[in-house]
């Protein structure tokens, strides 16, 4: 069963140069129980994407439809009810915490502003989801600098699933953690996903983390998919020449046999290039590819790539 749905979703930013078009034309689904990943380099617009999908930033045209409900034409309050059903993990564990309020009064903000259950419900609510997270016993009366990174993520999801939502956007929730710390909150989203059946929009610039995490992988670009595919089937067979590049860097001589990895900068989302948006770094780009943006053509049982010369 489809949860999700966006259909040609744009999102631009007016900066001091003009316009900046973060997410353009961009069309995805993500099934019930299903964890999809968002990658690409940093600027591409993931993030963007992300909050957009929740309109914590508002769209610019297209539709995002959950379980049939169109969210762009939500009122405010409309959005409130949603918001009890899509949450976000953010990638900061520290910025995106009060400082002056203690876990407890994190963990029960939520309850309070949709209204679930009376005080003595809330603190049964806010004790059992903290332990599940592994929170330590004695943690919901300190404050967030009280904590290691990690253990502020894991409030940080507390706090996202404590409203039992259907479907989480993780932006990059571990990349600001040290690779042990990534590995147990990578299993503690794991295992809450079980437990509470939820959905994952995972977003993410590392592939390692990816590979192990996700059902499918979507590959972006300067604002717009370039590839999706099972997870399995894209490290099998890459076809778009940035994805082959990702993989290519990987920090693991075993996975390097796509491609070499990327060079030069990723071009300014304030004037993106004509054509194909990645000629201007990729090794097979030719006139029409300078000329013509390609369209999406099948690669395979579930596998989309938009190139010019997909291999």
């Amino acid at each position: 069963m489809t949860l999700l749905s966006v259909h040609n979703l744009s999102t631009q930013y007016s900066a001091g140069r003009g316009t900046v078009r973060a997410v353009d034309d961009v069309s995805l689904e993500i099934e019930t129980g299903e964890t999809v990943a968002l990658v690409g380099e940093s600027g591409c617009g993931k993030s963007s994407l992300g909050k957009s999908l929740m309109r914590l930033v508002e769209p610019t045209s297209g539709q995002v439809t959950f379980k049939g409900s169109d969210v762009t034409a939500m009122s405010a309050r409309e959005l409130r009810g949603l918001r009890q059903r899509i949450q976000m993990i953010f990638q900061d564990p520290f910025a995106s915490l009060n400082p002056r309020q203690t876990v407890r009064a994190i963990l029960t903000a939520p309850l309070k502003v949709h209204g679930i259950g009376d005080g003595k419900r809330r603190r049964e609510i806010v004790e059992k989801i903290a332990e599940q997270v592994g929170l330590p016993p004695d943690s919901l009366d300190r404050y967030p600098h009280e904590f290691s990174g990690g253990q502020r993520q894991r409030i940080g999801i507390a706090r996202a699933l404590i409203l039992e939502p259907e479907l989480v956007v993780c932006d990059e929730p571990v990349s600001a953690l040290d690779l042990s710390i990534q590995a147990q909150i990578l299993n503690l989203l794991v295992e809450m996903k079980q437990r509470l059946s939820l959905s994952y929009l995972f977003v993410s610039h590392d592939l390692s983390v990816v590979r192990y995490f996700s059902d499918r992988v979507l590959v972006m670009y300067l604002g717009k998919i370039v590839e999706s595919a099972p997870t399995a089937a894209l490290w099998a067979s890459p076809a778009h020449p940035y994805t082959r590049a990702l993989l290519a860097a990987v920090p693991d001589p075993a996975k390097r046999k796509h491609a070499a990895p990327i060079s030069g900068d990723l071009p300014s989302p304030h004037n993106p290039p004509s054509g194909c948006r990645f000629h201007t770094r990729c090794p097979l780009a030719t006139d029409l590819c300078r000329a013509e943006a390609p369209r999406y053509r099948s690669f395979g049982e579930n596998h989309t790539v938009a190139c010019h010369y997909a291999q």
